[in-house]
């Protein structure tokens, strides 16, 4: 479990340029029962979570009296030194199934793209349904199942952990070994001279 301390934070009085200055980050707590709390947290330790836990892992957020279950819902980042400005934090209600996509890691090795084939990932993060307590941090894909130009891996392929529903097609495909296709080169005819 991941862990983040914040403190609320009164927007009228601190304004988020100046946070930004003394290493703080603004960020917003808020839930389908739960009120929106406008928090503060450490940059650096903000930037550090996220990093291990992206949007697809629960954080305990402490520091407000009681301890909060939050998924990083959204980070508006800087575009010119992508440093994180804000976040939104979506509190978790006890019990209650979450939607979210979690990334695919591709592991293994494929005879056919051994063999010369290319590996052509269709999908790079699963739509799946579990409660917080099931929620996995990344989902891998096996690729050594791609023995053949044309193999495919599909959803119904991936191995889920208990408590744990995919809302893909059971048949969308996740990979595939696809033919290398070699472009012929046509030769430039020039102007007669």
């Amino acid at each position: 479990m991941f862990t983040l301390t914040a403190t609320k934070r009164d927007p009228a009085v601190a304004k988020p340029v100046n946070l930004l200055k003394e290493g703080k980050m603004p960020a917003v707590i808020y839930g389908k029962k739960k009120e929106a709390i406008p928090v503060e947290v450490s940059l650096q330790d903000f930037k550090k979570l996220f990093l291990k836990a992206g949007e697809s892992s629960v954080v305990e957020v402490a520091g407000l009296g009681e301890t909060l279950q939050v998924l990083i819902h959204d980070v508006d980042f800087d575009p010119i030194t992508h440093t994180p400005r804000h976040a939104d934090l979506y509190a978790i209600e006890k019990g209650a199934k979450l939607e979210v996509e979690v990334p695919l890691v591709y592991v293994g090795e494929s005879p056919a793209v051994k063999a010369g084939a290319n590996l052509v990932k269709v999908m790079h993060e699963l739509k799946i349904e579990a409660d917080a307590a099931h929620l996995p941090h990344d989902l891998t894909v096996d690729i050594t199942k791609l023995v053949n130009v044309g193999d495919q891996i599909h959803v119904s392929d991936i191995a889920l952990p208990a408590g744990v529903a995919a809302l893909e097609e059971a048949d969308a495909v996740v990979a595939l070994a696809q033919e290398v296709s070699v472009e012929e080169e046509v030769p430039v005819v020039g102007p007669d001279m």
